[in-house]
């Protein structure tokens, strides 16, 4: 296994939405604590979608926080191919973010000694556009668009979810959360990246009234459509 195996990965997973609850509580049994859970509606062809085993077009959209080293661990249930199935009617795709807000990190590192040190939008990126993504209570995006705008944004998209488990990830922050959450997703040059994680993150954290938890993904290309 990789030397940096406690390094903060994200499992963005694609199930069927009556398996979504199931899939939350097998994650959560295996010790995933941070996890997010929004709604969508699947546009494949019907039969890429029998490939991938997607079956209807109702879906649950599962983003869920883990280290790489319980990735390791879970691919042995969840299968190293997408051939593999366990019944979830979906796909999860493991995804490396390029910064994350250091309170979150210690929540996922939980019962890890090796707490990653980089805090906001301190981690190198080789790539020149980040996906920042930024749950918070529902009614601060606009607040945090403001923001973010003003560290250099030029725009974003709110998508509403449910922070699953809610109790646990509180009781590690010594606070309670609030389950309804949006998401603000926020395509940004990485010569701005850094700013905005700073600035929302030191407005709008874990531990403000917002209750938010910031970070972001590498984007390899960007296009106009």
């Amino acid at each position: 296994m990789a030397k940096n195996d406690s390094r903060i990965v994200m499992l963005l997973s694609i199930i069927q939405r009556s398996k979504g609850a199931q899939f939350i509580n097998w994650l959560k049994e295996r010790g995933v604590p941070l996890q997010y859970q929004a709604v969508g509606s699947g546009t494949a062809s019907s039969e890429m979608m029998d490939f991938l085993g997607l079956g209807n077009s109702d879906k649950a959209v599962l983003l869920s926080f883990t280290t790489y080293k319980m990735v390791h661990n879970l691919s042995i249930e969840l299968g190293k191919s997408v051939g593999s199935s366990m019944g979830f009617g979906g796909i999860s795709m493991v995804i490396s973010p390029n910064a994350f807000s250091k309170i979150t990190a210690e929540i996922i590192n939980k019962d890890s000694k090796d707490i990653p040190k980089e805090e906001g939008g301190k981690m190198h990126s080789e790539y020149k556009y980040s996906l920042i993504l930024i749950s918070v209570n529902r009614g601060f995006t606009d607040a945090v668009m403001q923001t973010a705008k003003k560290a250099g944004a030029t725009g974003g998209t709110v998508i509403k979810a449910r922070l699953a488990d809610g109790a646990t990830v509180g009781a590690y922050a010594d606070t309670q959360l609030s389950e309804e959450k949006e998401i603000v997703s926020i395509l940004a040059p990485d010569s701005v990246r850094n700013q905005i994680l700073e600035d929302v993150n030191a407005e709008f954290g874990l531990k403000s009234e917002a209750q938010g938890v910031v970070f972001s993904v590498p984007v390899d290309k960007v296009f106009k459509i």
